[in-house]
């Protein structure tokens, strides 16, 4: 199973200041008009599109007023009357993503409806100008000495911390490899299976003389996106 976020320490900032007391925060959706280029040409009566002008649409959050917090949702109240444009920033959990953008406020309520046993809530719709900047935060991935194979096997590039394919070979009567990879963070897994830093994996056959073993390195991090490494050793043909 891949990394599975979980919503809850989401944040949203307005010109820089974390909007309190949230419930809900939105994030942008990119939609794409289509131009019909339609001609008396057109094969087999089908249309023909070509794509328009984008829109990242607007974020809607929700939570509970604060009447406190001025420089979030006091400001963005401000701001909603005289259309102020500023800058945006969703975070997600652990600072697993960021959405970054310009905005101005479309509606605020900063005092909702008064229930008689309930908490008054906090409302707005801002709308997105422009495009906005998506960032998806990364484990750290391998580190120094990054990783090496058993039975002298020669490795093509040199293993770095930014190259994420490898070829590998080793003499055809080596049948079976192990891995000891190196991770300053996170969980390392080798086709799968869990392996310390710094430690060799369990034996890793390879397959008849001639062929090619895929083997794959993936380091990851609580709420991040996963480094992936790929190594494929080259078994000498006999």
């Amino acid at each position: 199973m891949g990394t599975i976020l979980f919503g809850k320490g989401t944040s949203i900032s307005w010109n820089g200041n974390t909007i309190a007391q949230l419930t809900s925060i939105g994030n942008p959706e990119i939609s794409t008009d289509s131009i019909d280029v339609t001609t008396h040409q057109s094969v087999d009566r089908f249309r023909e599109f070509v794509a328009g002008l984008s829109d990242a649409g607007s974020v809607a959050i929700e939570g509970y007023s604060d009447i406190t917090d001025t420089a979030g949702q006091q400001a963005i109240y401000a701001d909603a009357g005289t259309g102020t444009i500023r800058p945006v920033v969703v975070t997600g959990p652990g600072g697993s993503y960021t959405f970054s953008f310009n905005a101005f406020a479309t509606s605020v309520k900063p005092i909702g409806d008064a229930p008689i046993d309930d908490k008054l809530a906090f409302s707005a719709t801002i709308k997105i100008t422009g495009k906005p900047n998506f960032a998806l935060s990364t484990s750290a991935g391998l580190t120094t000495p990054y990783f090496e194979i058993s039975d002298s096997a020669v490795i093509t590039p040199v293993a770095i911390g930014s190259k994420y394919d490898y070829v590998a070979t080793v003499l055809t009567g080596i049948s079976s490899v192990t891995i000891t990879p190196t991770a300053a963070a996170g969980t390392i897994t080798i086709n799968g299976n869990v392996v310390a830093s710094g430690v060799a994996s369990s034996a890793i056959p390879l397959g008849l003389t001639g062929s090619i073993t895929t083997v794959t390195i993936v380091v990851t991090e609580t709420s991040k996106a996963p480094k992936t490494y790929t190594i494929r050793i080259a078994r000498a043909a006999s």
